[in-house]
């Protein structure tokens, strides 16, 4: 079966066409487990929730359909609270406790990156959703990225400061961790290479709360762009408190931005600003809206891009388990040589020889308070990651 027609299975039965047509589905006797490991408590947790419904999402459309050649999927979550030790602690459980075939990550790039060498070294495959790190898939051929590289989304975003908001003056103001520096590393480059010109480079701690001394700063320089990369709740405060410093300058930022809670947080703050993400709201494909409209009946709330793109990575793990059979090196090999596929947050054309995703990256820009879309990032020689 095709992806294609998988998700027109699976779509059939979410809105509800497949009553009766499954009812007498019976199941093998032992389940297909997959792990996950998301933050669901601490400061990341409306992501974790976000991660973890999506998937849910998926486990319920895969079960009410009648399973994975006929056997259940059974998801086993656990909470790294975006603790690199919980998370290596997780995965040890998922292998030898949990003997889970595959395992999606719905975490950061911390707890991401210091399980990948453990999964590898078991022969499990993982494939994260959404974390940037490029040290992530580098842990070997059985790892790899659903969402974009660091390096990649910070050049398209930079592709987009100097070509489509024509900036030569542009103001750049980091998180300092792992996702920031890489998001920051590929938009200083590209927009550097693009001829225009850094005229700040500002670094903040993750606890920081008042932006006012970096944004004073960025003020003084008079940039047509500022760049920041931050978490939800940074990006926030950041918009919040440069219109209240009456910074003229357009604020792009990127997936971290991408949460209902960026928006609350903002508040009319966040009118008009423009970020690099992996997920288009304004996508017509039918189970990209069905997606959406099937998450915010369910939760409450709009799906975001952390929720999207570890939705689609555990669809990706369930292809993969459709196609291969559950042994965990065929499961890797199906994904390896998977092409064409019609992902919610894009088609991905393919995943190279060490994990990492090629498909456009998506630009959102907040009207109304709502995420639209504005442009795409297709250009080859930028979306195409590196062979190594």
């Amino acid at each position: 079966m095709s992806h294609r027609n998988y998700y027109k299975l699976v779509l059939v039965c979410i809105i509800g066409l497949s009553v009766g047509m499954f009812a007498q589905t019976s199941y093998g006797e032992e389940a297909i487990k997959v792990g996950f490991f998301a933050p669901l408590t601490g400061f990341a947790a409306a992501d974790g929730a976000s991660a973890k419904h999506a998937v849910e999402i998926g486990v319920k459309q895969i079960n009410d359909a009648g399973g994975i050649n006929g056997k259940r999927v059974e998801l086993v979550v656990y909470d790294d609270r975006v603790d690199s030790k919980e998370a290596v602690a997780i995965a040890r459980k998922l292998i030898e406790k949990d003997k889970v075939v595959a395992v999606v990550s719905g975490s950061y790039s911390g707890p991401t990156r210091v399980t990948a060498p453990i999964f590898q070294k078991a022969g499990i495959p993982m494939v994260a959703g959404y974390a940037v790190h490029r040290d992530i898939t580098r842990a070997g051929d059985y790892i790899f990225r659903n969402g974009f590289l660091g390096e990649i989304e910070g050049a398209a975003a930079a592709e987009v400061a100097v070509k489509q908001l024509k900036a030569n003056r542009i103001a750049v103001l980091t998180m300092d961790n792992d996702f920031g520096r890489a998001l920051s590393a590929g938009f200083v480059k590209h927009a550097e290479e693009s001829g225009a010109q850094i005229v700040s480079h500002q670094v903040y701690s993750l606890k920081e709360e008042d932006y006012t001394p970096f944004l004073t700063k960025v003020k003084e320089v008079n940039p047509e762009v500022l760049f920041t990369s931050g978490y939800y709740k940074q990006a926030g405060l950041i918009c919040r408190q440069s219109k209240d410093l009456g910074l003229k300058a357009q604020i792009l930022g990127e997936e971290g931005f991408d949460s209902p809670k960026f928006l609350e947080i903002a508040g009319n703050s966040a009118e008009g600003v423009i970020i690099v993400t992996n997920l288009n709201r304004d996508d017509r494909r039918p189970h990209v809206q069905e997606f959406l409209r099937t998450y915010r009946e369910q939760y409450g709330l709009d799906a975001d891009m952390v929720g999207a793109s570890s939705y689609d990575a555990f669809m990706i793990v369930s292809y993969a388990i459709r196609k291969a059979g559950t042994h965990p090196k065929a499961i890797r090999d199906a994904i390896a040589v998977l092409r064409d596929y019609d992902a919610i947050t894009g088609k991905i054309s393919r995943f190279n020889d060490i994990g990492e995703v090629k498909k456009p990256v998506q630009v959102q820009i907040v009207k109304g308070g709502e995420f639209r879309y504005y442009t795409m990032v297709d250009d080859p020689g930028i979306i195409t990651p590196p062979e190594k």
